[in-house]
């Protein structure tokens, strides 16, 4: 409700505010309508995860933008305002503001996602103090699914969130599906939103699964035959490196289980490639110019030797990649 009641704040006024509830259980979709009784309630009848429940929202949705935000945020009044200014100064994108530790105010969680190579997504300067570093509208890898305003005709152009997905890098997957169609993703500084840290799942054997099968997915999806054929020596260097890090982590089942996953879903898999592949506009050797070598990791989780030593391998072979599909 602590979000709801941040968005009726916002100095921008036209607009509508549709909860998508996901078969929750603990009736505070009902007290939410019942305090702010403008607000569009939808009640799904079993937990679509993210990202189809976020799906029912868009598709009830009437107004010229769209914006997709999560239930534990809170909104500063000019949130919109300037999410808004940033469209009409740079066009047809996908956008996010800058996001912001709800119990550590000066704290960042996102100045704009960012995807390596090989498909691990993360926020940009996650951690770090905020102290104005980034302070103006710039390109990202893709907007962060927290806050992510659009047009709602982009939405139909590029299609809506991949229900396969689940939850876990469903705004990665979208921000590649855009970029592949030509359309950037935007960070915009001067649109603060507050954000708990997800408080679902936490760093758990289930949340490795997710992570590692949407990853895993991506790749396959998204990459063509052609660009993975070029890598795949780097690849399946990855995923060595992956292997052993879910091991170590003591996460070798939530790895196992990710990998069957995908194999179960071979037919699924080759159509969305299929369908990818017809829509695509730009080529992988275009859209991996955007992409990262390294993967930002939080100060608080950096210092362990096992991640540097991941990191620092997963870049090399990364710049290899590089390497390889340019020849």
């Amino acid at each position: 409700m602590d979000c709801v009641e941040s968005i009726f704040k916002s100095s921008y006024d036209n607009f509508e505010v549709i909860v998508v509830d996901n078969a929750s259980i603990d009736q505070s979709h009902l007290r939410c309508k019942e305090k702010f009784n403008k607000i569009i309630l939808i009640e799904n009848e079993k937990n679509l995860g993210y990202c189809g429940g976020n799906n029912v929202g868009i598709l009830r949705a009437n107004g010229k933008f769209v914006v997709i935000l999560n239930p534990d945020t809170i909104v500063t009044p000019n949130w919109l305002d300037e999410l808004i200014k940033a469209y009409n100064e740079n066009g047809e994108g996908l956008y996010q503001p800058k996001v912001l530790s709800l119990y550590e105010k000066n704290i960042l969680q996102s100045t704009g996602n960012m995807m390596q190579l090989f498909g691990f997504g993360f926020s940009r300067d996650k951690g770090e103090v905020d102290s104005g570093q980034r302070n103006k509208v710039e390109q990202v890898t893709y907007a962060s699914g927290t806050c992510l305003f659009t047009l709602n005709s982009t939405i139909k152009k590029i299609g809506l969130f991949d229900p396969f997905l689940f939850l876990y890098h469903d705004d990665l997957e979208l921000g590649w599906r855009a970029a592949i169609n030509g359309i950037n993703s935007y960070y915009v500084p001067f649109s603060v939103i507050y954000h708990a840290e997800s408080y679902n799942l936490k760093w758990s054997s289930k949340k490795f699964f997710w992570l590692e099968r949407n990853r895993r997915y991506c790749i396959k999806t998204h990459f063509s035959e052609t660009t993975y054929k070029k890598i795949r020596k780097e690849l399946i260097m990855t995923e060595i490196m992956v292997w052993i890090y879910y091991i170590l982590k003591g996460f070798l089942l939530a790895k196992i289980k990710a990998e069957i996953d995908i194999s179960k879903n071979k037919e699924k898999i080759l159509k969305k490639y299929q369908e990818i592949e017809m829509q695509k506009k730009i080529s992988d050797a275009e859209i991996i110019k955007k992409f990262s070598d390294e993967i930002h990791v939080p100060k608080n989780v950096s210092g362990s030797l096992g991640v540097k030593m991941f990191n620092y391998v997963i870049s090399r072979l990364s710049k290899k990649a590089r390497s390889a599909l340019s020849i």
